[in-house]
């Protein structure tokens, strides 16, 4: 096909980091439906893929939470709470039951530290899982999407544990939620190049 034909090539660079840019975090309770529908949750999901996978390991993977299963999910974040704090008021646990119900599309991302070669240390696993959930979060908010991705002590916890049926050597590494922003905030600063980056030998050369 002829490229003049259709046009300039877009910049892709230009793309790249628009879109990069335009992503921030959305808490869940702000995130309502319609959420993306299923051959957009497809492609958020396939662009985990292109992730680096040292070994190809597939040392990660996402456990879907389906609106039928949220009463357990959130029976499971309410007992999670309860063997952590015996003294957990009726209003406490409601919250963290109520946790379980925010978001249209809800996921567990879960690391294997032990699938594949044991040489691949769980950190290169971890940030693997990070690259993986990074690309998902970009094609969400290319799609129109919000997102967050959100933690707790609840991850640790047995119940939850035997609730997604990890092994022995996976970790409950965080939640993702996508869906329609109900209410935006401005975007928070982002740190400066120079905050984050330095250049080996430059104090001992000043």
């Amino acid at each position: 096909m002829n490229a003049a034909a259709d046009g300039p090539s877009p910049d892709w660079a230009f793309v790249a980091s628009e879109l990069i840019q335009a992503r921030q975090t959305v808490l869940p309770k702000r995130l309502v439906g319609p959420g993306p529908d299923a051959g957009q949750t497809h492609a958020i999901l396939a662009a985990a893929a292109a992730a680096p996978d040292h070994m190809q390991l597939l040392p990660w993977r996402f456990i879907l939470v389906p609106v039928d299963q949220r009463a357990t999910l959130a029976d499971v974040f309410a007992q999670a709470l309860s063997e952590r704090d015996a003294e957990a008021t009726p209003g406490q646990l409601a919250q963290a039951r109520e946790k379980a119900f925010r978001a249209p599309l809800l996921m567990l991302v879960v690391v294997d530290g032990e699938r594949g070669d044991p040489e691949v240390d769980l950190s290169e696993r971890i940030l693997s899982a990070g690259c993986a959930v990074q690309n998902m979060l970009l094609v969400a908010t290319a799609l129109g999407f919000g997102s967050a991705l959100t933690s707790g002590k609840a991850l640790k916890s047995d119940v939850l544990r035997v609730c997604f049926g990890l092994g022995a050597g996976e970790l409950a590494l965080c939640f993702i939620s996508i869906g329609t922003v109900a209410s935006s905030r401005p975007s928070r600063a982002r740190p400066a190049v120079a905050d984050y980056v330095s250049s080996l030998g430059a104090d001992a050369a000043s």
